[in-house]
């Protein structure tokens, strides 16, 4: 039986992630220290173990247990908390990737697979960003997964470690609580829930490349096989304003919805929009679900309680 970690496997991603390599038939492993996730996300049949991926302990399971494979998703996500404290920040996604990859090189050369971020980019004001783009990030939550992915990079050069780095448009889906990066849709929908208007931060044009949860964990599994040493995008290629998806689940919600409209904040991306053609041609995935099916899935999932 191939074995398989997730680091962050009671979260957002890392669940359905672990849920999906089950249902594959790996002996999955999970790494949570319950900071972000929650206990009941961890699904039946994956074996626990409740330590920080900055400790020993966390590099020395994945060392005895040699691993086929690790899905590195744990991290510090939080934009706005990434301005506030940029060291715990860097401790979590630098300090602690590294200690990932060390395990993994001692482990015998599990593959590494990275959950990254478009906020390495920064504000790089185009319509269509490709991954030779610039990284110029503009939040220290960006800064720290853009050095991360160095550290995978040139451990795969001085290694050979195998690896593949995924940069993530905004994630949304069931399961997603209302804080953290891409977290809008997360946002929004609690806010729906507790019957209070939907806030907008700027004048609501901003873009995004939202892509839903179930083609983010394919896209996982894809490069469990597909691809080594590249850096690719998880996205959609198409951009999506923070107004349409008000406007969706205006449509969506059972009652009238207020939008308030306030101040940008700082660290906050303009425009958002990652080209994933390279990534269809080495992972052989394409995403399939559309940006209304996805809201509705996701309304549907906070709204029953599918949590």
């Amino acid at each position: 039986m191939k074995k398989a970690f997730v680091t962050g496997g009671a979260g957002f991603i890392g669940s359905q992630l672990a849920e999906e390599l089950i249902k594959l038939d790996y002996e999955v492993h999970i790494i949570d220290n319950l900071s972000s996730g929650y206990r009941k996300f961890i699904p039946d049949g994956a074996l626990f173990h409740h330590l920080d991926i900055c400790s020993a302990d966390a590099k020395d399971v994945i060392v005895r247990e040699k691993p086929d494979v690790v899905f590195h998703l744990a991290a510090q996500a939080d934009v706005t908390r990434s301005i506030s404290n940029p060291q715990y920040d860097a401790e979590i996604n630098i300090i602690g990737t590294i200690n990932m990859l060390e395990a993994c090189r001692e482990a015998g050369r599990s593959k590494f697979i990275f959950s990254s971020t478009s906020a390495v980019y920064g504000n790089l004001n185009k319509s269509n960003i490709s991954i030779e783009d610039p990284a110029l990030p503009i939040s220290y939550y960006g800064l720290s997964k853009f050095a991360a992915e160095n550290y995978i990079r040139i451990y795969h050069e001085i290694y050979n470690l195998p690896i593949t780095i995924l940069r993530y448009g905004n994630v949304y889906g069931p399961r997603q609580t209302p804080k953290g990066e891409g977290g809008v849709v997360a946002v929004f929908l609690n806010r729906l829930k507790n019957k209070q208007p939907l806030t907008l931060h700027g004048d609501g044009r901003q873009t995004r490349d939202f892509i839903y949860v179930g083609d983010v964990v394919k896209a996982n599994l894809a490069a469990i096989y597909n691809g080594n040493g590249q850096t690719l995008h998880v996205s959609t290629g198409k951009p999506t304003s923070i107004q349409e998806v008000a406007d969706i689940l205006k449509e969506l919600h059972y009652a009238d919805i207020d939008i308030i409209y306030s101040n940008s904040r700082p660290g906050d991306i303009e425009h958002s929009c990652l080209n994933n053609e390279h990534t269809i041609h080495v992972l052989e995935w394409l995403p399939e679900m559309d940006m209304k099916s996805g809201l509705k899935a996701a309304y549907n999932a906070i709204n029953n309680d599918l949590f």
